[in-house]
């Protein structure tokens, strides 16, 4: 796979930024009224030198320090253009070899009257090692003192390569722009090594920072979350309600704070928002080949993407990022990122068993043993993801890049908590020539990120809220139910029980005690670790794959459609859809039931983006490289799909509204006041309690429980959710919902009640009976009831 691709088949320690306290003055006089940028301070691994571009205290200087322990010379060259002019200034480093952090530092006066530089300031870095050593008569591209493409130790010095700084606040571009070069001119091998790129290539921006405050953090439990996951241009791109200039942009994703809390959701989970190679993605508005919109290739870990900004200017991305942030904070919810910690976007070669042709951005270019697994012979990049080239995150300066980048983001730019791509490799503890995740070992990256930066709390306070997606595609990586306490996981146990019963039955067995064990928040796979319910983060679609709408809609993928639904390569064939026989009031009754799931188990809901009013991408299960109308969301909505919206919208205030549902620890059958419940009963639809062997018959497809609301701190002394994953309907004889109390229908999921009304507001249930009533549910339906 060639570089800036995204993945096909796809489906440290705690830093607080301060401000310098002197001298700030003349600092802001520089540079446009605003203070300067401190750095976060790097891990031991590197002795606490700061890393990246920042001005000193006073202002009056610049220092720059990057990492290498390999190189053996390395140039900061300036520039006064962001591309076509030649550099301004070609300055030496000077190494620390204590530290292996090489560092210089220039006079703003310097820069502005002899550089001539007298806007933004852009840099980048040129590095000679082992396999090039620096020869006097090299001038930008020949091939002076060149001895390999790469050496029997991994290194992959390029002089001609300008290089990126890994701690950069903001980039220029991305490598690939609609008017920009070819991919060549970042390449090695015979063809490519002596091509120079200096005025091509994304340079760093020397930020200063501005006051823009990101409010006040919600202190929100994760467990009382509705996690809603969404792309940040996909959110407005096609919504008039935001003016022109801010669809698809931070500024509109934060116009439409209000209208998410209003849907109920808590916390919105943006896919990746670290830069990413996308200013491409318009060349061919009708083609999709290279295209990258999920976001998945990180060029930078701490540069907010400048595609997503209205406002372009240099800082302007991390401003409107910001203002972003505090309209959530404003409107009472969490910001979530997707963030890719496991590979970047230097990707593999280009062409499959070719060790030279690899493309040198930054980390690649200053220290490739460093930041990257290698194979056994240090010749190719270990690729255990499938998307090319393992970081490696077991070296301490990449663990360090990795805490640096999350503190930026957790404290400077205000986000709440992290979802992290393919995060076994997270855990891995092996640098070169294998994998080996281990969930204890305190060194892994994984375990320094919660040492340094603490899990938010089971109830709520200050803190952050760590989820992994826990698999990735190679041996070893499938860790379900393995990540360290104070971790959240996407559980896909939770996925695919729920689609199987929906719509596999009679081809995938599933038994009403799988069924219950996921309900009940997954104690198979969470208890044993010292972890809780909420820690699994329930889902039954996410970005990668089937919308809701298509998942009971679509039996098999159509991927290579005509845009904008596709051509998409890759998506898996295995779904666990169905198209409900053809059906469109089963299709919508099915997603019903869904969504239901979700909200009705314990455990964290995650839905995504136009879930709500049922999104269609057309039979598409991997669209990551549409950047179109079918990825983004819509607000012209059919009258079915409005009446799903206000289904979604009162189903979420109903959890909401109810903690027997959002338990902090597992349920326990115990009847803790002896009022004649469990804080869980389970029922056949007889009404009594299941035994072994009806918990065993995945014949069974039938099943109800009870919550005692008394023991669960729940305004209704009980709930009831019966469900009935039979075609034909199914009477259900209800248990008792306490002394002198009445079942009340809050919703019944069957197509004779879809209407606006089908969850009754609070005070409208319609009454049902007592203890022994018999209902009848249709086929393929769930019920809730409240006792009042």
């Amino acid at each position: 796979m060639s570089s800036f691709h995204p993945a096909r088949a796809r489906r440290g320690r705690r830093l607080v930024l301060r401000a310098a306290t002197i001298g700030l003055a003349a600092a802001a006089a520089l540079t446009g009224g605003v203070v300067p940028v401190p750095l976060v301070t790097p891990a031991a691994a590197v002795a606490g030198d700061p890393l990246g571009a920042r001005y000193d205290a006073s202002g009056a200087n610049v220092e720059f320090r990057v990492y290498s322990s390999r190189a053996t010379r390395i140039q900061l060259y300036l520039y006064a253009a962001a591309t076509g002019a030649q550099e301004a200034a070609a300055l030496t480093l000077t190494k620390d070899s204590a530290t292996g952090v090489w560092s210089t530092t220039v006079p703003v006066a310097t820069i502005r009257q002899q550089y001539g530089i007298t806007g933004p300031i852009y840099y980048g870095y040129r590095a000679w090692g082992p396999n090039w050593p620096h020869d006097p008569a090299w001038t930008k591209g020949s091939t002076a003192g060149f001895v390999a493409d790469v050496d029997a130790a991994g290194n992959r010095f390029n002089p001609n390569k300008l290089l990126t700084d890994p701690y950069a606040r903001e980039l220029t571009h991305d490598p690939l722009t609609p008017n920009g070069p070819s991919k060549t001119v970042y390449g090695t091998g015979p063809s490519y090594r002596a091509v120079d790129n200096g005025v091509q290539a994304p340079k760093g921006i020397v930020l200063a920072v501005d006051a823009t405050s990101t409010g006040s953090k919600p202190t929100r439990a994760l467990k009382d979350d509705i996690v809603y996951e969404v792309h940040v241009r996909g959110l407005t791109k096609n919504d008039p309600s935001v003016p022109a200039a801010y669809q698809g942009t931070y500024k509109g994703a934060g116009l439409k704070a209000a209208g998410l809390a209003a849907l109920g959701v808590t916390a919105v989970e943006f896919l990746p928002v670290q830069e990413t190679q996308n200013d491409a993605n318009d060349v061919d508005p009708t083609g999709t080949a290279g295209d990258n919109y999920w976001g998945y290739e990180t060029l930078n870990f701490f540069a907010p993407d400048r595609r997503y900004a209205a406002d372009k200017s240099p800082g302007g991305p991390t401003r409107e990022f910001k203002e972003m942030v505090r309209a959530y904070h404003d409107a009472g919810i969490k910001v979530f990122t997707d963030v890719v910690y496991n590979h970047a976007a230097e990707g593999g070669p280009w062409n499959t068993g070719d060790k030279n042709t690899y493309s040198l951005l930054n980390m690649r270019g200053l220290d490739n043993p460093t930041y990257y697994s290698l194979t056994s012979d240090m010749q190719a990049s270990w690729d255990n993801t499938g998307v090319n080239g393992n970081l490696n995150t077991y070296h301490p300066v990449t663990r360090a890049l990795i805490t640096d980048s999350l503190a930026h983001w957790k404290d400077a730019l205000g986000v709440d908590g992290f979802r992290f791509d393919l995060a076994p490799v997270l855990g891995n503890t092996c640098q070169h020539g294998c994998f080996q995740y281990s969930r204890t070992d305190p060194n892994t990256a994984l375990n320094r990120i919660t040492a340094l930066m603490p899990p938010r709390p089971a109830g709520g306070g200050a803190g952050t809220d760590w989820i992994a997606e826990p698999w990735a595609l190679g041996s070893g990586t499938y860790q379900v139910g393995n990540f360290p306490v104070g971790w959240s996981e996407w559980n896909d146990k939770f996925r695919d029980t729920m689609r199987r019963d929906q719509n596999a039955m009679g081809a995938e067995n599933v038994t009403p005690s799988g069924l219950a064990t996921r309900f009940a928040g997954s104690s198979d796979l969470y208890q044993p670790s010292g972890r809780a319910p909420w820690n699994s983060v329930n889902f039954v679609v996410a970005h990668d794959g089937f919308t809701l709408a298509d998942l009971y809609r679509c039996t098999t993928k159509n991927n290579n459609q005509p845009w904008p639904y596709g051509p998409s390569d890759g998506g898996a064939d295995y779904n666990l859809s169905w198209d409900q026989g053809g059906n469109q009031a089963d299709q919508r009754k099915a997603a019903r039931n869904g969504l239901a799931f979700l909200m009705l188990s314990a455990g964290t809901p995650m839905m995504t983006g136009g879930d709500e009013y049922l999104r269609s991408v057309n039979c598409n299960n991997n669209p990551y490289n549409l950047d179109s109308s079918a990825n983004w969301l819509s607000t012209s909505w059919t009258a079915d799909q409005n009446t799903f919206r206000t289904y979604t919208q009162r189903l979420i205030a109903f959890r909401k509204a109810h903690p027997a549902l959002r338990p902090a620890a597992f349920y326990s059958a115990s009847d803790g006041n002896g009022n004649g419940m469990g804080q869980l009963d389970w029922f056949t639809p007889a009404g009594s309690a299941p035994d072994g062997t009806y918990w065993g018959n995945a014949d069974n497809h039938a099943l109800a429980w009870r919550y005692d609301g008394t023991e669960l701190g729940d305004p209704n002394s009980a709930l009831y959710v019966g469900y009935n994953g039979w075609s034909g309907a199914v009477d259900f004889t209800l248990p008792s919902p306490g002394a002198g109390k009445n079942w009340y229908r809050v919703t019944d999921t069957s197509t004779w009640a879809e209407g606006a009304n089908q969850v009754a507001q609070p005070g409208s249930e319609a009454l049902i009976g007592g203890a022994g009533t018999v209902y009848r549910l249709h086929g393929r339906a769930t019920l809730l009831l409240i006792a009042k």
